[in-house]
Parts: structure tokens; C-alpha cells; sequence
């Protein structure tokens, strides 16, 4: 088992990624960045890494072991798993991108998915709960209203209300046209509320005791709106309505059906939803009170904003599980004796590490570059992020944008297949130990063996690649990412 003083991520790599490739220090010269240094992001970095090794890391086998369970009324976690969230929170982690006006540091995008991967290398089902909140809170500081953001959204960002997304159902998955979901006007609740019913599926971190409120976006199809995703319109659903002083107030009618169990990802509740079935009755009424985010009809639109940012953050995932089962696997290669070195007869000379063997070294050294891009490949498209936000000029900010746009089916994919072999390498390395439970990289492969799936499998990726991000725009962003390799190459030569 991994414990507090080993490592689960190259600090060196990180280092040398953020400052000597990717020059993050000069970023502090933007209006945005002026208040940070390097011993800002520094000081930022050695603490996620602390917090992820000591409160994320020690708990990653105990949550794995011991899966949430339902009596009918309440999800039942460790308690770890809330007191290393409860301190996630109480450094600011959650809002440490956003903009000062609600309790953000600013911090570049690139430094903050570099803290993060700590977390994930360390625990990605706990590290699953805040993922999902800050995509969730991002959304909706694009698209929400002041008072959405207000009685929803800062009490995410200060880690008392949590967030889901609600897309698939028990019978739709990536068609999200066929959604069935529902969303009726509330005529006692404004001009933007309304009443949701239907199921959803798949939902991670849809009930738990963790926080006061669950936030979930879900989307619907108003009634009497077009077939198709043209039609779909998103909502926020809270599980407790809140009161205008910011109280928790009635319960709303979201019930949790059931809990599914993944063969990863344990620790993280994975949940069928029920909206609007008339267990409870806000306002008197059955049915899930929702508010409108965003344009009706334009709900996939924004949506998207927050499945993007999933997307990367899936990504990342799987290059924190492969760098993590990658340096399991270098420790034991360097630790474990067997065999002699090639042409040595019978028993002549000592064993050797299993390190030294022509094998081994393969694979050991095909999983460090596949870690290695891949944690590359990651902070790239947040550099690409930050450029996009802050650059000089339009044009950069534009460029960047669009060449973030056609990366992030393939910051999504590659990782997922490339890191995840990494895991597999790890468990083959390891030979007849490596497939028990007494080592880290049984876990780290089946957690990160959901990675290929989550968000959209590679099809959908590959779909999502081929059929809009390379014809976009007259090809504009597949002509600025060949422009980038072209400029890479020459670089290299």
C-alpha cells in the first residue's frame, strides 16, 4: 500500500513541465496573474501535495474495500472521505481559478490542473467529489443568474454544496437526443422555474451525507419543445431548495433509486436518479422544482461547457492512476532480486533486480513515456486554457482556443489508453503479486480502467474529432494544430 512518504507523482516532472517547457512564471506578467510568483505556485503545489498524500492517499484503499451503502434513506460513506474534502476545501482548492469577486486566487489554470493531478494520482474517487463541483460551479458562473450563482455557487466554491451532472438515462447514453427527461412550467416559482420528471443513470456523486446540498444539472426537454437535442434545455435541480437569506429549505423531489457499483472508483457514489416521482412535495406539488440555466433549448450548448472541462479532467485522471502504478511498479522492479543477468549459467553470482532485466526495462520505460506525455499532453491544454482567457491580443486568444477546441477529444482519449497501460504494464511487472490486493496496482488498473468510458467512450471521441472539430471552421482548427507540429519538428531538429 502506498503511504505518505512515497511517492505517486514526479514533483521534478511537474516542475520541469511547468517551468522550463511550458513557462508558467511568465504568465504572472498578465493582469490577471500580477499578484502570483513563482513561490506563489510553488507553496500552492508542495501543499496539494502534502494534503494529497497524507488525507487522499491514506484512505484510497479502506473507500475501495468498503463501497457506500443505502438503508433507504441515506448513503453511508467512510468518514474519511468527508475530512479529506472538508480540507480540500479549507485551502481554497475549489475556487482557486475563479475570479477574485467570489473568493478566487486566480491561479492559471496550467498551476491548478498540476495540483489536481495530485489529488487524482492519490485518490480519484474522492478526488471525483470536487472535481465535479468546480465543472459544475464553472458552468454556472458562464451561464447562471446572479441569484443562481449566489444561493448556489459560492456555497459550492466554500465546500458546503456539491455538484453532479445529469445527462444519461437508463436507456440513453451518448444519444442525448433521445432524452426523455421532462420540465413543466411552475407557475408559482417565477419565470425560470419549472417542475422536472424523469430518471437519470450513471449520475457520480448523486447522494451522499458529504455536504449540505447536492447541486445537479440536468437536462430536460421542456414541454413542448422539438425532438432532438435541439430541443434539450439544462436545469438546476438542488436536492434541498434554498431560502433567499441562503438556508437550506425544503427538501425537493430528487430520490435516489439505487446505487450502481463500478469495478473502480469505489469510493465515489455512482447513482440512479428519480425526478419528480412525488416522495417529497416542495411547495405542496410533486415534482423536482428546477430553474432554467442558460437559453431554453440551448441546453447541450452549455452543457458542454461543463462536459469539456470533465472531459480533461477524465484525462487527467487517467494520467495520475498511470504515473501512480508506474512508480509502484519502478520501486518494486528496483527492490525485487530474481533471476541472473542474460548468458550468467546455472546459479552463478548473485540475483539481480528485476529492474536490470532487457523485459522489465521495456516496460518500464514505455509506461514513464507514456506517463510523462501524458501529464504533458494535459498541462498543455491548460496552458492552452490560460491562453485562450488572458493572451495579448484577440488573434492569440482565438488561436488558442481553437486549437484547445480540437485537443480535447485527444487530451480525453489518449490518456485513457495509453496511462492505462501503463497500469497494466505495472501489474505485469509485479508478476503473481501484482494481480493481488496486497499492492496498489490491482486498484490503480480497475480504477483507471473506467477512464476509456467516462465521458465518451473513444468512438465518441473519435466521432467528436472527426466529424466536428476537424471540419470546423473550413478546417481552420485542424490547419493550426498541424502549424503547431510543424513548429514542434522544426524545434526538435
Amino acid at each position: 500500500m502506498t503511504t505518505a512518504t512515497e511517492s505517486i507523482l514526479s514533483a521534478e516532472d511537474i516542475d520541469f513541465q511547468l517551468y522550463d517547457w511550458l513557462k508558467v512564471d511568465e504568465l504572472c506578467e498578465r493582469p490577471r496573474f500580477a499578484d502570483h510568483s513563482r513561490e506563489v505556485f510553488d507553496s500552492v503545489l508542495e501543499a496539494s501535495e502534502e494534503l494529497a498524500k497524507e488525507r487522499f492517499a491514506t484512505h484510497a484503499r479502506k473507500s475501495d474495500l468498503n463501497e457506500p451503502t443505502f438503508d433507504g434513506t441515506a448513503v453511508t460513506l467512510i468518514p474519511e472521505i468527508k475530512s479529506a474534502l472538508d480540507q480540500f476545501a479549507g485551502i481554497g482548492l475549489l475556487s482557486a481559478t475563479m475570479d477574485e469577486n467570489v473568493g478566487g486566487i486566480q491561479l492559471p489554470q496550467t498551476v491548478a490542473k498540476a495540483c489536481f493531478a495530485w489529488f487524482q494520482a492519490a485518490n480519484i474517487a474522492t478526488a471525483s467529489y470536487p472535481m465535479l463541483t468546480m465543472a459544475n460551479a464553472n458552468l454556472l458562473l458562464e451561464y447562471g443568474t446572479e441569484e443562481l450563482i449566489e444561493k448556489y455557487v459560492l456555497p459550492e466554491l466554500d465546500g458546503r454544496f456539491f455538484g453532479t451532472m445529469c445527462l444519461s438515462e437508463p436507456d440513453v447514453g451518448s444519444s442525448l437526443g433521445d432524452v426523455t427527461t421532462k420540465a413543466v412550467r411552475d407557475p408559482a416559482g417565477g419565470g425560470n422555474a419549472f417542475r422536472v420528471h424523469g430518471t437519470k443513470m450513471w449520475i457520480s456523486g448523486g447522494d451522499h451525507e458529504l455536504s449540505e446540498n447536492i447541486v445537479h444539472l440536468v437536462l430536460a426537454r421542456a414541454e413542448g419543445d422539438q425532438p432532438g437535442v435541439k430541443g434539450l434545455s439544462l436545469f438546476l435541480v438542488p436536492k434541498f431548495l434554498v431560502n433567499d437569506d441562503g438556508s437550506l429549505g425544503e427538501r425537493n423531489d430528487v430520490v435516489l433509486s439505487g446505487l450502481n457499483h463500478k469495478m473502480g472508483w469505489r469510493g465515489t457514489t455512482n447513482t440512479l436518479l428519480n425526478f419528480g416521482e412525488g416522495a417529497h412535495t416542495p411547495a405542496g406539488s410533486a415534482g423536482a422544482v428546477g430553474y432554467l440555466v442558460g437559453e431554453r433549448g440551448k441546453g447541450l450548448a452549455c452543457m458542454f461547457h461543463m462536459m469539456n472541462e470533465a472531459r480533461i479532467g477524465v484525462g487527467a485522471g487517467a494520467v495520475g492512476l498511470g504515473y501512480h502504478g508506474y512508480l509502484d511498479a519502478l520501486r518494486y522492479a528496483r527492490d525485487r532480486r530474481q533471476g541472473r543477468p542474460d548468458g550468467a549459467k546455472g546459479s552463478d553470482g548473485e540475483p539481480i533486480p528485476i529492474a536490470e532485466h532487457s523485459d522489465v526495462r521495456r516496460m518500464l520505460l514505455s509506461s514513464k513515456s507514456y506517463v510523462e506525455g501524458g501529464l504533458g499532453l494535459i498541462l498543455y491544454a491548460a496552458r492552452l486554457l490560460d491562453e485562450s482567457e488572458t493572451a495579448d491580443s484577440e488573434a492569440e486568444r482565438d488561436r488558442a482556443a481553437l486549437l484547445l477546441d480540437v485537443l480535447t477529444p485527444i487530451v480525453k482519449t489518449w490518456p485513457s489508453v495509453w496511462c492505462l497501460k501503463a497500469n497494466d504494464h505495472a501489474i505485469q511487472v509485479l508478476g503473481g503479486a501484482g494481480y493481488t490486493r496486497d499492492h496498489d496496482v490491482e486498484q490503480l488498473y480497475r480504477d483507471n480502467r473506467l477512464n476509456p468510458i467516462h465521458e465518451g467512450t473513444h468512438g465518441i471521441q473519435a466521432k467528436d474529432l472527426l466529424g466536428r472539430k476537424v471540419i470546423m471552421q473550413g478546417g481552420a482548427g485542424l490547419q493550426v494544430l498541424l502549424e503547431q507540429m510543424r513548429e514542434t519538428l522544426a524545434e526538435a531538429a
